[in-house]
């Protein structure tokens, strides 16, 4: 082979490996623009998010957890979550979304029990309960769903009713909608903080108190 039709071939090989990168690079950044795009089309709440606490105006900020009712860190995160609420009452809505981690065995049990409990009005007093007793049910290796029933019990919800939605792919379906989303945002841990859409990652009270500040007086 001469030295010419060598150069020729070695340069074919280039420009075919520089096309090859070049259509490698431009599927990468495809990808990456398609991903931040469906982020960008998932809501932080949705109609049927549940609401907390309502603030009086329909414009107030809107304060979202995405949380892990297993979670030590959400536990630690609730106690702090109440007293915003009781600072802010009227003036911001509080919303949370499940986001029952893989991780932790009776995570998605207390996010059914929460929702069953929720089909009966009652999703504020199961979520508290849920919180307050963690320490006594949180890394449990059983399953503690009659445990959950319990509380249901202790609330007075209409057992026969819970037992059915507990049970149910509608339940599994609502928990599993929020569980979707935060995928789709990109979220990998609890609890997940957010205020009107933006991420919130506080390394302190005053940091979220300073961000829902702010938020209002956007308004």
């Amino acid at each position: 082979m001469s030295r010419t039709t060598r150069a020729i071939v070695t340069l074919a090989v280039v420009i075919t490996a520089l096309l090859t990168l070049a259509a490698l690079v431009l599927f990468q950044m495809s990808s990456s623009d398609q991903d931040k795009q469906a982020a960008a089309e998932v809501s932080t709440v949705e109609d049927n998010s549940h609401r907390l606490q309502e603030a009086d105006n329909p414009d107030a900020p809107v304060f979202v957890e995405f949380l892990d009712f297993e979670c030590e860190a959400c536990g630690a995160a609730y106690p702090v979550i109440e007293d915003l609420r009781e600072q802010y009452a009227g003036k911001v809505t509080f919303v949370v979304r499940y986001f029952p981690l893989p991780g932790h065995r009776n995570s998605r049990n207390a996010a059914h029990a929460v929702e069953a409990a929720a089909r009966q009005d009652a999703l504020e007093p199961m979520y508290q309960l849920m919180f307050e007793t963690q320490a006594s049910w949180g890394e449990s290796q059983d399953d503690r769903s009659e445990l959950f029933r319990s509380y249901a019990e202790r609330l007075g919800l209409d057992l026969d009713q819970y037992d059915r939605d507990v049970a149910s792919d509608s339940v599994a379906q609502r928990v599993q909608q929020d569980y979707d989303a935060a995928i789709a945002l990109d979220l990998s841990g609890t609890p997940s903080f957010f205020i009107d859409d933006e991420p919130l990652q506080p390394q302190s009270l005053q940091d979220m108190t300073d961000a829902i500040d702010a938020a209002i007086a956007r308004r």
